[in-house]
């Protein structure tokens, strides 16, 4: 078996990372070079300046995205700053352009300041068809997305909240298809309030859900203690609408759903036991899952899900947000929004025929040719509405 890490090094050495630019024109005498550049290229730039909406018409505006981090929340490596935050952008821009034929490329800011990453962004925005804000921590994370929405007149979407949400939802979906469930009468327990956790618990009540429990590592969060985190007062107001009080065992009580994006090995298969029939459990920690699927089996689990690629039903981001670009791209849309997201984790649910679901066999392989053009359309569609 290959060994993936030694083998990502030598690729990076040998080829010095996983990007290039390449020109689409060709320039091999004076007369490609004057319409390449000048004179030629004043024409083009004098049209923009007269309409600047041709600027998605004349440039490569249309099909640009940005990944902007500043390396603080880096996979499960954490705060390891914008430049070993490189080469995990380099491969994100990889999957940008294989999956979809976007042009994506890396912008690593040396700043964990709200303000000046604000700042940076609005900066270049010109040049940009959309900017996927990509492992910064919370709850710095938010405020930034927040102000760039309402700031900026392209989608801005930070995918460590919205992709993860979104294919999560979209596993759920066929979940409770195959366990003949529904979203608003099913208790789910998510357990992880950071960036993922938050981000989940809004697109399920978004998409119908009506009794959230999301646990933290003091226990299940509740709109009437005392000792909120200010991040979790807004969330606190439209979840755990009986009050329960304890921690994530307690909270598992005559549950439907476990989502964890929380850590390694802290959920007991026994918890599972007190669970309603059929429990899902979509353990998603990387790359030690809450509990191991065998485990989580053992404990009367129906259906299990992970992040990771060596066990059935991965949840994986690459469904979501190649998918999601494009169709916002291909629909000039302004935003990325909770209906677009909505529509885009139906989008991915519905590439398994009603027929081939099993509880192997809940969420499509992010190889599977369908998944980036039914979300495309998907969202096109909602865009267009």
């Amino acid at each position: 078996m290959t060994d993936v890490k030694k083998e990502a090094l030598k690729v990076s050495q040998e080829k010095g990372g996983k990007l290039e630019i390449r020109s689409k024109v060709s320039v091999q005498n004076r007369e490609d070079l004057a319409i390449a550049y000048t004179p030629g290229v004043a024409a083009v730039s004098s049209a923009i300046a007269e309409n600047k909406e041709d600027v998605y018409t004349y440039t490569t505006k249309k099909n640009t995205v940005a990944i902007v981090t500043d390396g603080s929340a880096v996979l499960g490596l954490g705060n390891i700053g914008p430049e070993a935050a490189l080469p995990v952008m380099e491969g994100k821009a990889v999957l940008f352009k294989e999956f979809s034929n976007i042009d994506a490329f890396p912008i690593c800011l040396a700043t964990q300041d709200t303000e000046e990453i604000i700042s940076h962004i609005q900066a270049i925005a010109p040049s940009l068809g959309g900017i996927n804000l990509e492992d910064i921590a919370a709850p710095r994370c938010f405020e930034i997305e927040r102000r760039l929405k309402e700031s900026l007149d392209i989608p801005i979407f930070h995918d460590d909240q919205h992709g993860t949400a979104i294919v999560v939802l979209a596993a759920l979906y066929n979940a409770l298809k195959l366990v003949k469930k529904d979203i608003a009468k099913s208790k789910i327990v998510i357990n992880g309030a950071g960036a993922a956790g938050i981000a989940i618990t809004k697109k399920f009540l978004a998409a119908g859900a009506q009794n959230i429990l999301l646990v933290d590592k003091a226990g299940i969060i509740s709109a009437d203690a005392s000792d909120l985190d200010e991040r979790h007062q807004e969330i606190a107001q439209v979840t755990n609408p009986n009050h329960l009080k304890g921690d994530l065992q307690e909270a598992l009580k005559d549950a439907d759903v476990f989502i964890g994006v929380s850590a390694g090995n802290i959920l007991q298969k026994e918890w599972i036991q007190a669970m309603n029939d059929q429990p899902i459990i979509f353990a998603m920690a990387n790359p030690t899952p809450e509990i191991m699927p065998d485990e989580a089996k053992e404990g009367g689990a129906f259906i299990v899900g992970t992040g990771r690629s060596d066990f059935p039903n991965q949840i994986n981001n690459v469904l979501a947000f190649p998918g999601i670009f494009r169709g916002a791209l291909d629909s000039r849309a302004s935003d990325i929004t909770d209906e677009m997201q909505i529509a885009a984790a139906k989008g991915i649910a519905a590439v398994i025929p009603e027929e081939e679901l099993n509880a192997d066999y809940i969420i499509p392989d992010v190889f599977h040719p369908d998944v980036v053009n039914i979300v495309a359309r998907s969202v096109s569609d909602s865009a267009r509405k």
